[in-house]
């Protein structure tokens, strides 16, 4: 068996953003080319992503939020609540993936198929609000995450590590009321 996982579906890079945008498809890109080049990936479980269910969203996002942000991507809109956070018009139908994919990703390890995982989706997660798009992000996909484990897996704590150059202000603030996270 192998025993860890990576998430990673070429649909992903169909959120396109505008030219010298940081977060583009070639971040996933160099992920996944290194990967290869090494020899890694074929000692790693790929998994790809299918559509989340909208109610494991509807745990974090206001239906409310979800719609407008539905409606923005259909419109042809350039971006949504910011002018950073680039959208087109299958931004929300790969951000459904993003949390879709996360989410099988659970359940393998949950299953025990896998140990553990790295997944390289996009639109990232952790800065968008329960009614807000921020940093680039449009679902909270770890926030989500952490509710599914908790809903559908009976897991009664959940800690969340961020890494990065700024904490997940989106995280922080769907939790810092809730002793289980």
């Amino acid at each position: 068996m192998k025993r860890t996982g990576f998430l990673y579906d070429d649909r992903y890079l169909l959120h396109v953003t505008w030219e010298g945008h940081p977060e583009s498809p070639s971040r996933l890109v160099a992920i996944r080319d290194h990967l290869t080049e090494t020899g890694v990936l074929d000692r790693l479980k790929v998994i790809t992503a299918e559509p989340a269910d909208q109610r494991w969203i509807e745990a974090v996002h206001k239906i409310q939020y979800i719609m407008r942000f539905e409606e923005a991507c259909i419109m042809g809109f350039p971006d949504f609540d910011h002018q950073y956070n680039a959208v087109c018009r299958d931004t929300y139908e790969i951000a459904l993936l993003a949390v879709g994919g996360i989410l099988r990703t659970i359940d393998e390890m949950m299953n025990g198929l896998i140990a553990n995982a790295f997944c390289a989706v996009r639109p990232p997660g952790h800065h968008a609000e329960v009614d807000c798009a921020m940093g680039f992000c449009f679902f909270n996909n770890i926030a989500i995450a952490a509710k599914y484990l908790q809903k559908k897996w009976g897991i009664g704590r959940v800690g969340i590590i961020d890494f990065d150059v700024h904490h997940g202000n989106g995280t922080q603030h769907t939790f810092e009321h809730d002793p289980s996270v």
